[in-house]
């Protein structure tokens, strides 16, 4: 099989070879023993993917640790680490690699980009899986360990977990009584609820309690709340110092919990004062941001780690926190692309409530980024920290359409219209069009001659 090569300069070399491993990286000599590498692979694909070189040595010089570039002879040499990767990933998913070469150094490094899995994948030479932690490959070598990556990767959720408690306190509560008298009128709670498998040996589950009970937080404490806290700042991190008041407990079943935490954190937002063209302003969201945001966090988070949802509301910007990392295949780069609920019974059965917060099902984060990026706002940061992810909602307006065009412009040769319309955020090609003529005013920026009006191409002036 012919795999790509791929020719890179020097100050390529130099990168790859100074480059610290570490969460996502990892450098290996040509010489290590194809089954011992599946940890690398195995550990890579459990936690949030990452990329392997191999044909990097590294040995010491005059007392210090140095790399060299040492790859394999020829593509054949390779076969036996290239077929590790045929046996963990045998559909071909997951994994992709280049050959790399460069004038002056010796053989071909194999660059391989593992991607995170959805199932758990174990090593080969010891058959456990493995998770990267920081530039470590830990053994998942326990029960305890490995129910944790289950749960973290969403092949297990806590949701159908049984609480300690009688199957009244969801059989015979106001929500599940409202939900069946709109919802499903014929029906009986209890006979409903064993079908739903919200019931089970005579038990109430976690996503059961959580849906219907009224106070859910009395037998799931500490981890099934909404923690709202406004801090006077726009620092970096908030102190109890900065804090405007008491932070804001909210409880009860997630329908209205969800309800009112996306209306507290409104109010609150908008109580913000802007200035704005020498006027103060309140800060407003379009509605669908928060609530779209703050309903994901309460339904995806892992309801198995002991924390609350936290909202964060500063100065300049809105943290939402939900505890547990990215579930299955979601990544960071993926998000708004692929879908995997973690609590799917959850996720079902609340989008049968009347006006369910989740009514586009899927769609939640598209929307709330798509709603910012029509007003021109600068769209949400999503981050994967240990044990959480959290979404950044700033209260910043996108650079002007011209800022954006010079800025891009500092780092490339030239631009095109529709280069300036994806990163403006704008749809209009007259309104590109319009700043490019306002910049060639200024004496800024000059078509590329020789481009076509239909495609012209725009570059700085020298």
């Amino acid at each position: 099989m012919s795999i790509k090569v791929e020719k890179i300069n020097h100050e390529q070399v130099v990168e790859i070879l100074s480059s610290e491993e570490s969460h996502f990286l990892d450098l290996k000599s040509i010489n290590i023993k194809p089954a011992k590498l599946t940890r690398s692979i195995s550990a890579f694909a459990n936690a949030s993917g990452g990329e392997v070189y191999i044909g990097i040595d590294e040995t010491k010089i005059d007392g210090k640790n140095q790399r060299i570039w040492r790859g394999f002879a020829d593509q054949e040499d390779a076969n036996a680490h290239l077929q590790v990767f045929q046996e963990l990933f045998p559909l071909g998913q997951y994994y992709s690699y280049t050959f790399l070469s460069c004038d002056g150094c010796i053989g071909l490094v194999l660059q391989v980009e593992i991607n995170k899995n959805r199932e758990i994948v174990k090593a080969l030479d010891r058959p456990i899986p493995y998770l990267r932690l920081g530039a470590q490959n830990l053994p998942q070598d326990t029960e305890e360990k490995l129910a944790r990556l289950k749960l973290d990767k969403g092949i297990d959720s806590f949701e159908t977990s049984t609480v300690k408690a009688d199957m009244e306190v969801i059989t015979n509560s106001l929500p599940i009584l409202n939900f069946m008298l709109r919802v499903i009128p014929s029906a009986e709670p209890e006979q409903w609820l064993k079908k739903q498998q919200l019931i089970i040996n005579g038990k109430p589950t976690v996503g059961g309690v959580l849906l219907f009970s009224e106070e859910p937080q009395a037998l799931l404490p500490k981890r099934c709340g909404v923690k709202v806290y406004r801090y006077k700042t726009a620092d970096e991190e908030g102190r109890r110092e900065n804090l405007a008041f008491d932070p804001i407990t909210i409880e009860g079943c997630l329908y209205d919990q969800i309800i009112e935490a996306v209306n507290k954190t409104k109010n609150i937002v908008e109580e913000i004062p802007k200035l704005e063209s020498g006027r103060l302003q309140h800060i407003e969201y379009p509605d669908e941001v928060l609530h779209e945001i703050i309903t994901n966090a309460v339904l995806h988070r892992d309801y198995s780690i002991l924390k609350d949802v936290q909202i964060r509301i500063f100065d300049n910007r809105v943290e939402v926190e939900s505890p547990g990392r990215l579930p299955g295949h979601i990544t960071i780069e993926n998000i708004l692309k692929e879908q995997f609920a973690r609590n799917g019974v959850i996720v079902r059965l609340i989008n049968r409530f009347p006006e369910a917060p989740n009514k586009d099902v899927g769609e939640g984060l598209n929307t709330a980024f798509e709603a910012m990026t029509r007003l021109r706002l600068k769209v949400p940061v999503i981050a994967e920290q240990e044990n959480s992810v959290i979404v950044y909602i700033r209260h910043e307006p996108l650079a002007s359409i011209e800022s954006a065009i010079m800025e891009y412009l500092n780092d490339h040769e030239n631009i095109t219209n529709k280069i300036a319309r994806r990163i403006a955020s704008v749809d209009s090609e007259s309104t590109i069009k319009a700043a490019f003529n306002r910049l060639r005013e200024q004496g800024l920026i000059e078509i590329v001659p020789g481009t076509k009006t239909a495609t012209s191409a725009w570059r700085k002036l020298r």
